[in-house]
């Protein structure tokens, strides 16, 4: 069965040196995720491309994400279950340093966006792939998360953000974790296993079209209560 591999890059993207990269020349099966722009995290248009391109895909998909890519990469899974096989999500950014437009830079402003994200299961086998000296989000926020999707947790030591500033270049952990988890999907059915949760997620009751309609609803609050030019 024809099989993608869609590369989910974090805030700011993934340049030629990040693993990400690497790993995207190694596998002919890989493909990167477009129409983002990396220097504005914006959820509900990160999350509407990755559905985007697991849409266009011929057969299963199986996703590795990193940092802020991991956040779209779960809200668009949950609403592709009978195309989802898996997610590899390294270092995911603490949904805490985000709001709805963007990076969060006054919490007294404006709420994180964790409470968009799935507050379950995940539809699929999914690893979570953390460092204990990452910036972007400690280990009690991970352990949190992992448990809540129910992801299996891999401690990658001190290995910072898991980007190139820490060295993570040609990273070979990165297709033996892909090819474990696959190996942990085993010949389970994609998805849910009840028949009737494994139906694509659509209109309104998707995830993805609650969440644009927040950040809607985010964005026309910030235009009133946003001081009038002189």
């Amino acid at each position: 069965m024809r099989q993608t591999v869609l590369i989910v890059p974090g805030y700011r993207g993934s340049g030629p040196g990040h693993w990400q990269s690497w790993l995207e020349g190694e596998l002919p099966e890989a493909r990167r995720v477009g129409g983002i722009d990396w220097d504005t995290p914006l959820l509900a248009r990160w999350a509407g491309e990755v559905r985007r391109e697991i849409d266009a895909s011929a057969g299963a998909v199986w996703i590795v994400a990193h940092s802020f890519g991991c956040l779209a990469s779960v809200v668009a899974a949950v609403d592709r279950p009978q195309k989802d096989a898996g997610l590899l999500l390294v270092a995911p950014a603490d949904p805490e340093r985000f709001e709805l437009l963007g990076v969060r830079e006054d919490p007294q402003r404006s709420a994180g966006v964790g409470r968009f994200l799935p507050q379950s299961g995940l539809p699929c086998p999914s690893f979570m792939v953390v460092s204990r000296s990452d910036p972007w989000l400690s280990q009690d926020v991970a352990h949190e998360w992992a448990e809540r999707w129910g992801s299996r947790l891999i401690d990658a030591g001190d290995a910072g953000h898991i980007n190139v500033e820490s060295g993570h270049g040609p990273w070979p952990l990165a297709p033996s974790l892909l090819q474990q988890l696959r190996d942990s999907a085993g010949d389970l059915p994609l998805g849910m296993i009840t028949p009737d949760q494994r139906a694509p997620l659509r209109g309104r009751s998707s995830a993805l079209a609650r969440l644009r309609h927040q950040t809607r609803r985010f964005l026309s609050l910030r235009r009133t209560t946003m001081p009038s030019t002189p």
